[in-house]
């Protein structure tokens, strides 16, 4: 088969995860659109990505509006070519007991972490299609595999995206579009450094291997899954969690 220029769109990529997921596929040869609602002013990312000898584009994208997704996905297209890899990384928390939660707390999770995978794949499938070629990967989460109280909507959000991954592979597995996910535990993030030392020491008890994940942990299950080493691998949910759910 003729080489296939690689092109990815990272959403969720201006920090955290995304951007370490960003810089870990730039290292491998790919270009990387860069999108997210909004970018740190120093850009690192992508000058991350510029350093790897990489093209690179920031693309400013609201992931749960369907217009906003297509005209980032053209804005991004436009300077790299055509998306063929797609990392659904965007999503947010608005964590709260089922009896005090709110629709706009539920709505808005909903909409971002589970609507917005749709709106991002609906995009750019329809090229990958074409081209008999492409990688997609859902970022889910433990929580979306075990429930954690507090955070029904974001457990729904992200149970729903397995259930959208698990489907996807079937549906376009004959197009030679692989259709994965992965499935961060506790990762050590600016979210999780801001925590009481208490609730850290909580969190720990609850990883058999007693350390927090890295962002490189999740970055490098997600660097294999797009690559031709895991081209015969679809539907499945990688848990990169430190053994505390098998």
């Amino acid at each position: 088969m003729e080489e296939v220029k690689k092109v990815a769109l990272v959403t969720g990529a201006g920090r955290g995860i995304g951007r370490e997921i960003a810089l870990a596929l730039a290292s491998t040869g790919i270009d990387i659109a860069l999108a997210d609602i909004s970018f740190p002013d120093d850009s690192a990312t992508l000058k991350g990505v510029i350093a790897l000898n990489r093209k690179g584009v920031e693309v400013k994208l609201d992931v749960s509006k369907a217009a906003s997704v297509e005209s980032a996905l053209e804005a991004a297209e436009k300077e790299l070519g055509p998306v063929n890899i797609l990392i659904n990384n965007a999503g947010i928390t608005r964590d709260n007991l089922i009896l005090r939660m709110s629709n706009e707390e539920w709505e808005s999770v909903i909409n971002i972490n589970l609507n917005g995978a749709f709106n991002c794949i609906k995009s750019v499938v329809k090229n990958m299609t074409k081209a008999k070629w492409g990688r997609i990967v859902n970022i889910t989460s433990v929580v979306g595999q075990r429930g954690n109280a507090g955070q029904a909507n974001y457990a729904s959000s992200k149970a729903g995206l397995i259930g959208l991954t698990k489907s996807l592979a079937i549906e376009l597995a004959s197009r030679n579009i692989t259709v994965n996910a992965v499935a961060p535990g506790f990762i050590d993030t600016d979210m999780t450094k801001v925590l009481p030392e208490k609730v850290r020491e909580l969190l720990l008890e609850a990883v058999p291997m007693k350390r927090l994940g890295t962002v490189k942990d999740i970055a490098n299950a997600v660097k294999f899954l797009v690559s031709e080493d895991a081209s015969y691998i679809t539907g499945h949910v990688i848990a990169v969690n430190g053994g505390m759910y098998t």
